[in-house]
């Protein structure tokens, strides 16, 4: 018997309308709860001293250790925050996720999927020998040599326009203009060899199209921008909330791409303690070495942590305690269903 041939854009459309569905009806929390939830976490984990700031980049292990900032948004947009939120480190990583969705908005997910791939790799997300296994492909846009070729596929005539499409970009999901740190730009700069090697090897692929040295200074300037706990947890809020930051109320996003941002994050997220952190907590996120992580619990809210100090595989140690306990105490975890 033949198979029925799937018709992707209503997959699309299904998908999209169940996640504006799910925001619509989400239950608003509790005030009470979600502020007793931030300030036992905080206070559980302000004297944990595990982990150490990244220091493979120099103007990272300058940055201050004791830094620790929680905030919470949700999708009807309230804003919680307890601890130090107005301290800003670089974004790192975590920019990779905002590319991603700016190449699926201009591009379409396909463009993605055909140029870089979506699976996790199962190596080191510098990985040369990732790339060198399936000549660039199997790939997905959270691992650097995916993310550089993410921010090779964004559009624009000139490295300025790239830039500013970018930058602002990001600054739509953070509710406000965002900015270069110059000296980490500048020390990622003087030391991203590798990744000025991971270019050229994805461009001798034919998977960059432009400028390998391009891409990667471009990509080296989006890694640089600095942020706060609050701007984090409000770009994680935006995805929880269908593409629409819930401060500014404007659509940032498609709110049927929004689920394919997810599902990398899903399965990427945190590096090589992905899967780990998926079966913890259940929730999309995505890492940062300046000590970031974002978590989206869709249709509820997006949480953010910063608190530089890192474990072995390079996600903050107390970031992740954190944005595991506040979760729980709330429900967020997507996969958790309660019984009838």
């Amino acid at each position: 018997m033949k198979a029925r041939p799937t018709n992707v854009g209503s997959v699309l459309s299904i998908t999209a309308a169940l996640l504006v569905a799910s925001v619509a009806a989400a239950d608003v929390l509790p005030k009470a709860e979600v502020a007793a939830a931030l300030s036992a976490a905080h206070q559980k984990y302000a004297g944990l001293q595990e982990g150490k700031n990244a220091d493979y980049i120099p103007a990272l292990a300058k940055v201050d250790p004791n830094i620790y900032g929680i905030a919470l948004v949700t999708t009807d947009g309230k804003v919680y925050t307890e601890g130090d939120v107005t301290s800003e480190v670089s974004i790192q990583s975590i920019s990779k996720v905002f590319t991603m969705a700016k190449v699926i908005e201009e591009s379409g997910p396909e463009s993605l999927v055909d140029n870089i791939g979506v699976d996790a790799t199962g190596q080191a997300f510098n990985s040369i020998v990732a790339i060198e296994q399936h000549k660039g492909a199997e790939m997905n846009p959270l691992v650097n040599a995916g993310a550089i070729t993410a921010t090779s596929m964004v559009k624009g005539a000139t490295y300025d326009t790239v830039w500013n499409s970018i930058i602002t970009y990001y600054g739509e999901f953070a509710g406000r203009p965002l900015s270069v740190n110059q000296e980490v730009y500048e020390s990622e700069a003087a030391t991203n060899q590798r990744n000025l090697a991971i270019a050229e090897l994805m461009y001798a692929y034919g998977h960059i199209k432009t400028d390998p040295k391009q891409a990667t200074d471009l990509y080296t300037k989006q890694c640089a921008v600095s942020v706060n706990a609050r701007d984090l947890a409000v770009m994680a809020a935006t995805l929880a909330d269908a593409g629409r930051n819930p401060l500014t109320k404007k659509q940032v996003m498609r709110a049927d791409y929004v689920p394919k941002v997810l599902a990398v994050m899903a399965t990427a997220g945190l590096y090589d303690d992905s899967g780990k952190w998926l079966f913890t907590t259940g929730l999309p996120a995505k890492s940062g070495v300046g000590g970031g992580i974002i978590a989206v619990s869709p249709g509820k809210f997006g949480i953010a942590v910063i608190s530089p100090p890192l474990d072995a595989a390079g996600n903050s140690v107390r970031a992740q305690a954190a944005i595991r306990d506040i979760s729980n105490a709330l429900g967020g975890n997507p996969y958790a269903a309660k019984p009838r």
